[in-house]
């Protein structure tokens, strides 16, 4: 039976009814749609859009304008075409983005650890490894001998402060990290391994095989040359026992009624800071400056001075000699002495190691270590640029049979202001 008077209104709440499932029925689309297209970076991490709008105002997260567009893109254009993109995990892509990302910086000492390379780093940092000796940087992205460490299979095999390697085994070292080369050379005592070297003066590369052995760092060795009146103290590393030991080393140059200090800082390539600085307080007056501490920006500053007590006699003579093997903490006494009137310094350019990193956990079991401050001299010099300039240069000789390096220093005592 029809009733004229319900249609309109019936036809009205259909047509109500049915717009809303229509307008449903676009929204469950769209969002289907949307979540099917959504970005690469969306479908990587399963973001929903809650957990974006939450973290795009976490105060603690970086804020960037940066366009992430061509990164999620390539990300999925390689998933989608690389040959074997099923032997590498989102995992491991992740962990080379990460490393990619900080090697833009251009500094060789940012770098980060994924876990293995984690294991391994913070193994060597608590002294548990064998290798061959060596301490490593990089010079014009180079990899460089920094200094063998004495008596360790690389010295004894004539491996030289300077010399660039070129492979590790079979590994070619362009664009190879200095930590990354550090664990191609470190092994199991008794290994052996082959570097091919580069050197100034030699025609071709040098294949050097080396068995790898537990490496006791040397830290001090003393020598009274009295012949020539002077004392001669040898110091190898700044490791943390290396403050005491040359307080005992200088003990024994007072004690041995010379006058004259000859300090050999050749292929010495640093460590601990704090030894510099106690080391540096042996010499110069307290409350003197001996290294500036700038981080990331002008007015980030930390001035280490030094604590006292100064035991170096006034009057007593020293001279500092240094070459491109003396880095890090070993550039920074050198440059307090030589800049606060204490010291000459002697030898070759140093090799411009000044910088400070800190290590950061990422995830519990991955770090990276970043490179937040620059170390200067007490003049403002800074040592990462250039290393040190000595006040006179004497060149290492490698075809001599004796320290002439050694020899022509400790005649400067007699002769301060020799022809250069």
């Amino acid at each position: 039976m029809n009733n004229p008077t319900l249609a309109p209104h019936i036809k009205t709440a259909l047509r109500i009814i049915g717009g809303i499932v229509m307008v449903g029925l676009i929204f469950l689309g769209g969002v289907y749609i949307g979540y099917d297209n959504r970005p690469a970076f969306a479908k990587v991490t399963n973001i929903v859009h809650q957990d974006a709008i939450a973290s795009s105002t976490d105060s603690s997260k970086p804020v960037t304008m940066t366009d992430f567009a061509p990164f999620w893109k390539a990300w999925e254009l390689a998933s989608q075409n690389y040959v074997a993109a099923d032997k590498t995990t989102d995992q491991d892509r992740m962990y080379g983005a990460i490393k990619g990302m900080l090697a833009a910086y251009g500094d060789p000492y940012t770098t980060f650890f994924p876990p293995a390379e984690n294991t391994q780093f913070q193994s060597q940092i608590a002294g548990s490894f064998s290798g061959v000796g060596l301490e490593l940087g990089q010079k014009d992205n180079i990899l460089t001998v920094i200094a063998p460490l004495k008596d360790t299979p690389a010295d004894v095999a004539g491996i030289k402060p300077g010399d660039k390697i070129i492979k590790i085994n079979d590994t070619d070292t362009t664009n190879i990290s200095v930590d990354q080369a550090t664990d191609l050379i470190r092994g199991k005592e008794g290994t052996t391994l082959t570097l091919t070297i580069v050197r100034d003066g030699l025609t071709a590369p040098k294949v050097f095989t080396l068995t790898r052995a537990t490496i006791d760092l040397p830290t001090v060795k003393t020598e009274d040359i009295a012949n020539k009146g002077v004392f001669v103290i040898h110091f190898y590393s700044f490791s943390a026992q290396s403050a005491d030991l040359f307080r005992k080393a200088m003990e024994t140059y007072l004690n041995s009624g010379e006058h004259k200090l000859l300090l050999d800082l050749r292929g010495n390539p640093g460590g601990y800071l704090d030894a510099a600085v106690q080391i540096g307080s042996e010499f110069i007056p307290q409350g003197e400056t001996i290294v500036k501490e700038i981080g990331k920006t002008p007015t980030d500053v930390t001035i280490y001075t030094s604590t006292g007590p100064k035991i170096f006699p006034d009057g007593d003579k020293l001279i500092i000699l240094a070459d491109k093997g003396s880095a890090s903490a070993a550039e920074i006494l050198s440059g307090a002495l030589s800049e606060q009137g204490i010291g000459t310094l002697v030898g070759e350019q140093t090799f411009g190691k000044g910088s400070v990193q800190q290590v950061i956990p990422i995830t519990s079991d991955t770090s990276m270590k970043v490179t937040v401050a620059k170390w200067y001299t007490p003049n403002g010099i800074s040592i990462s640029e250039k290393g040190l300039t000595p006040k006179v240069v004497i060149p290492f000789d490698p075809t001599a049979k004796t320290d002439t390096q050694l020899q022509k220093a400790i005649d400067l005592f007699a002769n301060p202001n020799p022809q250069q």
